[in-house]
């Protein structure tokens, strides 16, 4: 009987040495003391990176692929989807890097983010997107200011936006409930696939679609379709924040304002 309590204290002391704790070192309180223009300046600095990595990969693809449109779409793709992990790792234990106005609407609605911030939240990073798509023009010795005129139009874009909207918020969600730390190589490659399997390569953001308007570019959307893509991109948000509700009723119902690392194995003594 001692030998049988003695295992089972081994198990145990097993099993909690492998649990993610979603909070090790207190990350997410120290985020919740972090003053409001900090939080302001990471979205806006993080979401002008991203735009910069989009447009910018979008030129340089273009430039270099000799009219191989699959090729540019490539290059586009892997630069986004990389820059979205480092920024996301970056900023995450800022602001939790957002860098998209869907995903601020989707915590706020889940009490993760107060509403009084949410303003400020979209000001920067609206801001932030169109200062990176101009920072894209100027290294690429392009005209700063630029109105697209790539049409993305019709009933297949539209939806794929739902699409690809819908997924980028499971993907946050189901990742963020379970294993926080993953959520930004998540997220990365999410987006690095869903550029190729939705007919609009998945902008699935609103301050990026925004911006993506002031560049006539690989990477550019005219003006006028952009708002059809923006209801698309929140309703998509919007129906996965309700269907996770439901889903994972008895997880955490807020966005990781950190992404913290699992902890280390704990030594086990066998003898």
């Amino acid at each position: 009987m001692a030998r049988d309590d003695t295992f089972s204290r081994k198990v145990n002391i097993f099993k909690d040495a492998n649990r993610v704790n979603p909070d090790p070192k207190g990350t997410q309180n120290l985020n919740s003391e972090i003053a409001t223009e900090k939080k302001l300046m990471a979205e806006l600095l993080g979401t002008a990176f991203l735009l910069a990595a989009v447009v910018g990969s979008g030129i340089m693809g273009e430039k270099f692929s000799s009219g191989n449109v699959a090729l540019a779409l490539l290059a586009n793709t892997l630069a986004t989807g990389a820059a979205l992990v480092a920024l996301i790792l970056a900023f995450g234990p800022i602001s939790g890097a957002h860098f998209n106005p869907a995903v601020t609407l989707a915590d706020a609605a889940q009490g993760g983010l107060a509403w009084r911030l949410v303003p400020g939240y979209i000001a920067a990073q609206c801001t932030g997107a169109i200062l990176g798509v101009y920072a894209a023009h100027l290294m690429f010795a392009q005209p700063m200011i630029q109105v697209s005129t790539h049409v993305r139009s019709g009933p297949a874009q539209l939806f794929s936006e739902f699409v690809a909207s819908f997924g980028l918020l499971a993907v946050i969600w189901g990742c963020s409930r379970g294993r926080p730390f993953a959520v930004p190589f998540a997220v990365g490659a999410y987006i690095t696939a869903a550029y190729w399997f939705t007919a609009s390569t998945s902008f699935a953001n609103p301050a990026v679609t925004l911006a993506r308007s002031f560049t006539n570019t690989f990477a550019g959307i005219r003006p006028a379709d952009a708002p059809g893509f923006i209801v698309m991109q929140l309703l998509g948000a919007l129906s996965a924040t309700a269907l996770f509700r439901w889903l994972a009723a008895k997880s955490p119902e807020t966005l990781p304002h950190s992404y913290p690392q699992p902890q280390q194995k704990a030594e086990v003594p066998y003898s």
